[in-house]
């Protein structure tokens, strides 16, 4: 029995996540209210969370601050971490215990008030250099669209060109058919002064 208990615990220990955290349980406030709060500084380093949740006029930002620096502090004292290495990795509130209060109403009636509590969770870890990440790279259709974006870019200036042609053909046609246009009419105007000289 002892011995199947030491394995558990050896698993679970195997399975616990190794980054630095720090969770406040039973908070009086109602989680919909912390979570907007979490939004704003989930995903941003450490110490520009801190800045956010000082400027924020948020009643559970305050309370937020507390849990993020004890997630810092942990970091420090038992990973040996540096603050300014980490971020805000994930962060959620979850339902606490709700307690349950009366609201005396007329006539004998009582309104059920729900006090609701929270659990603030807040996960760091350490930021990773992007030079030493390497991504795999996937071909896919925007990829092959910015490799062919080159070879777009070789065909405009012939489409250029040809239009350039074009255009000058079609001055080259208005300009003969104007000339044709005026020796028709000095042609008109010569046999009119022909025929009424007659």
């Amino acid at each position: 029995m002892a011995k199947r208990i030491k394995e558990k615990s050896e698993k679970i220990n195997a399975m616990r996540d190794k980054r630095p955290q720090a969770t406040a349980k039973y908070l009086r406030i109602s989680p919909p209210k912390v979570r907007i709060v979490l939004d704003l500084i989930r995903g941003q380093d450490y110490y520009t969370a801190l800045g956010i949740l000082q400027s924020t006029p948020k009643a559970a930002s305050e309370l937020i601050i507390k849990v993020l620096e004890s997630a810092g502090a942990n970091a420090e004292n038992n990973l040996n971490m540096s603050k300014s290495d980490l971020y805000v990795a994930e962060c959620y509130a979850n339902d606490g215990q709700t307690l349950k209060r009366y609201w005396y109403r007329s006539h004998g009636s009582a309104d059920m008030l729900r006090k609701r509590t929270s659990h603030i969770t807040i996960i760091l870890d350490e930021k990773k250099e992007e030079s030493l990440v390497t991504k795999p790279v996937a071909k896919t259709e925007k990829t092959a669209a910015k490799a062919d974006k080159p070879a777009a870019k070789e065909q405009k200036p012939a489409a250029k060109e040809e239009k350039a042609e074009s255009k000058e053909k079609s001055t080259k046609a208005e300009e003969t058919t104007k000339v044709e246009t005026k020796k028709a009419s000095e042609e008109q105007t010569e046999s009119k002064a022909q025929e009424g000289g007659k």
